[in-house]
């Protein structure tokens, strides 16, 4: 009873989650957009009209994604123009078949070509590619190519109109809904913490589920950041928008703080063996700060609603109780692990600190009380997209994944609409739909597109001839045809298969307003969706494939090298002290963008065919390395930004120069294909550990002077030097690691 009572609620707060989210109210916009103009084209008797400026406000639509309001506008003004040129030259095709042909491949090159600068532009690109399609319709039929052109261009400019309606009326729902997500991830990364550490035997699938939140949340980071600091910029300093960044702030080093905390799982597995009470306390505490966010998260909007819980300060004074005991209990005069217990309780009494922030910003204080980030150090958070024309040049090569993904799609669009005619299929430019819809630069996506594609398809066809069976009223499905595509619309990012059942549901209900023959339709629909998706399977299997692998050497590039970058951060600041510089934070964002960009393409590598999945075993450890690396400097860096250091003595300096020589040389190898096996002798570095840092500990241990801050010393020299020996391990191990892959 009480796993379906969980299932109910599950499903009821995903429900409610789905409706609130930024996809649905934008498919809700799209939905608006479509149906106003064939309503007033059905009531003036120009319904062709009215379809042609909706097939406008569609293909203006791919662009509006999240992020900020000029951004979006810029996108869709774009995706028009673009739209409006390509659907001229479309209107002209059909005079000659000779020149259809390479002109089909050519424009279908130039236009995916596009994607080479971005996100952004990759949807620009796909409006394109749609206008393309869509001019082999007949949807405008009896209209001049260039009275098309500019009824599609009316077309954007009322989507684009609509869009900037719903920001003004309301200007703070992306903000709330990214920023609630973001409170949501965060609470699942903590859980997520939670659960490792009590997980003694296998640990591998909660590490992929970490990883995999961990990917999820960066992400969100940056489209919240681009909402958050590209509206300050253009709007000037808004409360509002001002307190929402200082929340944001205070997630971002959620993160850091969760990644730092603990690295090492067999040290804890053997202290907790011993303390199972301290052990169901830390994880509970977790567990708790992980609900109050969710709690916080649902009532970012009110948040007069949030209930005051005394859980976490619970379990805080638990855990106090029990290293007050451990520490009575103790006779040495040096005992690891009570400090490892210490540094675990001021991480977890850190993270509450932050939580505790971020209700105090949500309590709206006065201005006075806040301190704002400045607009100049915040814009430099902003990952900016080089859009000079020599990116276009530097990528018209093979090595570019961009390049062949663009003349792959050009080879098989031409075949598609070729198959179409020589067979006699009904709507030939649906197989270049489904072509341009399904195939991405990738074999492991186009797969899984393909896959999705095709069951949807399916599900989709069959309940359609279920509904066709028990009614034929054409309001019933004018009524299903308008509610299908607005789900479908809403569903496209979140789960393709749903969204490809509902886009099939529309399309034939839509033809079935307008042609009687409606299982004929569907038996179309479900025959070119198969060509298409066998098509782009086959296309990415034979035509200039795009391995993960051949990206990998990339990938593993940036990763390093922003590892190292954020390491140097790390070292400037310890040697440094002060404030702590943006450069810090900037270095920080790129590592932890950089570790989801390479999690994200190890995933992609395991879609691959077996054949293709060379050296997996160590294409994983080298990604897990580099996870554990960051975890080390996020942990290194919280230590030493949020306690008093002493001065960084001169044995810091010289293994953490070790260390990013280590780094460079593997950064050296990716670059230049080095391999030599030539071992290095790093004996007077690993002396360090035994001698230096040994001495400072033995002393403080043996002669243990009555200073106040000698457990803050003591606990400094066994944190700096535990984390220097596991970085110098890791970063001699990557280039060894990189030389076996042989590139």
């Amino acid at each position: 009873m009480k796993s379906s009572k969980n299932i109910v609620a599950t499903a009821f707060k995903d429900l409610s989650e789905y409706f609130k989210s930024t996809d649905f109210s934008k498919a809700i916009l799209l939905g608006i957009a479509l149906t106003v103009p064939i309503i007033f084209g059905v009531k003036l008797g120009e319904l062709t009209i009215g379809i042609t400026i909706t097939v406008g406000a569609l293909l203006a639509s791919p662009s509006d994604v999240s992020g900020s309001i000029r951004h979006k506008i810029t996108g869709i003004f774009f995706a028009t123009s673009l739209a409006m040129i390509v659907s001229l030259i479309g209107g002209y095709l059909h005079l000659s078949l000779w020149l259809l042909f390479p002109i089909l491949g050519l424009l279908m090159f130039c236009i995916s070509y596009l994607a080479i600068y971005g996100f952004r532009a990759s949807l620009i690109s796909f409006s394109g590619l749609l206008a393309l399609v869509l001019s082999f319709s007949n949807v405008s039929s009896g209209l001049q190519p260039y009275e098309r052109m500019l009824l599609i261009g009316i077309g954007g400019l009322w989507y684009a109109a609509l869009s900037i309606l719903r920001h003004f009326i309301f200007p703070k729902a992306p903000t709330e809904y990214y920023l609630s997500k973001t409170l949501k991830l965060t609470s699942d990364y903590l859980k997520a913490r939670g659960e490792l550490v009590a997980e003694t035997t296998d640990r591998t699938e909660l590490l992929k589920k970490m990883l995999n939140t961990q990917t999820e949340l960066t992400a969100t980071h940056e489209t919240l950041r681009d909402i958050l600091i590209s509206s300050r910029t253009g709007s000037g300093k808004s409360e509002y928008e001002g307190k929402r960044m200082l929340i944001f702030v205070q997630l971002v080093d959620m993160l850091e703080l969760a990644m730092a905390n603990p690295v090492n799982y067999s040290k804890t597995d053997e202290l907790f063996a011993k303390n199972t009470a301290q052990l169901k306390d830390f994880q509970g505490l977790l567990f708790a700060m992980s609900s109050r966010l969710n709690a916080i998260a649902a009532n970012l909007s009110t948040p007069k609603r949030l209930q005051n819980s005394t859980k976490i300060e619970e379990f805080q004074e638990r855990i106090k109780r029990e290293i007050t005991e451990y520490s009575s209990q103790s006779d040495e005069g040096f005992n690891e692990n009570l400090l490892m217990l210490r540094n675990l309780f001021k991480y977890q009494k850190e993270q509450i600190n932050k939580i505790e922030k971020i209700e105090w910003l949500l309590t709206n204080p006065a201005q006075r009380e806040i301190s704002l980030l400045k607009k100049e150090d915040s814009r430099r958070f902003l990952t900016k997209q080089n859009y000079d024309f020599e990116v276009l040049i530097e990528n018209f090569t093979m090595r570019s994944p961009i390049f062949k993904h663009s003349l792959r799609l050009g080879v098989m669009t031409m075949i598609g609409y070729g198959v179409g005619m020589l067979f006699s299929v009904q709507n030939p430019y649906w197989i270049l739909l489904t072509l341009i819809v399904i195939m991405r630069p990738t074999f492991g996506l186009t797969k899984t597109r393909s896959k999705e594609r095709t069951i949807g398809t399916l599900i989709g066809g069959t309940l359609a001839v279920g509904i066709v069976l028990i009614t034929q009223n054409t309001t019933v499905y004018g009524i299903l045809a308008i509610v299908s595509l607005v789900i479908a619309f809403s569903m496209v990012q979140r789960n393709y298969k749903a969204a490809a059942t509902f886009i099939t549901l529309s399309v034939v209900f839509i033809y079935a307003l307008l042609r009687p023959d409606i299982f004929n339709v569907i038996q179309y629909r479900v025959t070119d969706t198969l060509i298409g998706a066998g098509l782009a399977t086959l296309g990415n299997l034979l035509l200039w494939p795009a391995w993960e692998i051949q990206g990998m050497q990339k990938t593993l590039l940036g990763t390093i090298k922003a590892n190292r970058i954020y390491l140097e951060e790390i070292i400037g600041f310890y040697n440094k002290k002060g404030n702590i510089p943006s450069q810090y934070k900037v270095a920080r964002k790129k590592a932890f963008l950089e570790i989801s960009d390479l999690s994200a393409a190890f995933q992609r590598m395991t879609q691959e065919p077996k054949s293709k999945q060379k050296k997996l075993d160590k294409f994983y450890e080298i990604a897990m390395l580099n996870h554990t690396f960051l975890s080390s400097l996020a942990s290194l860096s919280t230590y030493i930004l949020n306690n008093p250091t002493t001065p960084a003595s001169g044995d810091f300096n010289k293994v953490s120069s070790k260390i990013v020589e280590n780094l460079l040389d593997a950064e050296n190898i990716l670059n230049n294909g080095i391999s030599s096996e030539t071992e290095k002798n790093d004996t007077d570095v690993e002396d360090i550990f035994e001698a230096t840092f040994g001495k400072k500990i033995t002393f403080y241990e043996g002669d243990k002077p009555k200073e106040d801050d000698f457990h803050l010393k003591i606990e400094e020299a066994h944190l700096v030097r535990e984390q220097l020996k596991w970085l110098l391990a890791m970063s001699k191990k990557m280039p060894k690691l990189l030389r076996e892959l042989e590139f």
